[in-house]
Parts: structure tokens; sequence; C-alpha cells
């Protein structure tokens, strides 16, 4: 994986780790817009150190106090939308 996401970032694409710890919440991806690779951790453990280590930027898909997490599926699919949807609005940024 970590070869791959060399050589991902080496043709200009963004690694954008999905880490429920992140600051920058999904939707303030100034990324969004020019190529990435999302990156998702498994459910129980996450990004590996070296995953998170390689990735341009770490991004959190924000809860409510009474939600603990998300799965990786359900989180996943709300940061494509927000992705898209940044593309959709900021189609030149």
């Amino acid at each position: 994986l970590n070869r791959a996401l060399r050589s991902f970032a080496k043709a200009g694409f963004s690694l954008v780790g999905l880490d429920g710890s992140a600051e920058t919440e999904i939707a303030n991806l100034a990324e969004a817009t020019g190529p990435l690779v999302l990156i998702v951790g498994s459910e129980g453990d996450g990004l590996s150190r070296l995953v998170r280590e390689a990735c341009d930027t770490l991004v959190s898909v924000p809860v409510t106090e009474t939600v603990e997490s998300l799965n990786a599926g359900v989180a996943t699919g709300i940061a494509l939308y927000e992705i898209a949807r940044s593309r959709r609005e900021n189609p030149k940024r």
C-alpha cells in the first residue's frame, strides 16, 4: 500500500486520509477539487502509522456527541459526497 501511495503522490495526487481524530473536517478539505486519493482505514484500527505519515492531509467526518464513530462504509460515503459537492461548487478552485 505504501508503495502505491508513493506512486500516486509522485503522479501529483493529494493523499487524503480519513481519520476520526483529525482536526480538519472533510467539508473544509482544500484539496477536494484536485486529483486525490482518499484512504480509509479499517473499522477497528483505522489508518496505520505509516499510511498516516504518507498522507498530505488527514480529515474527519464530524459526528454529534451522541455518536461515538461511524463505520468505514458510512464515513467513506459521506466523505465522497463532500468531495463531489466541493467539486460542483468550486470547479476552478
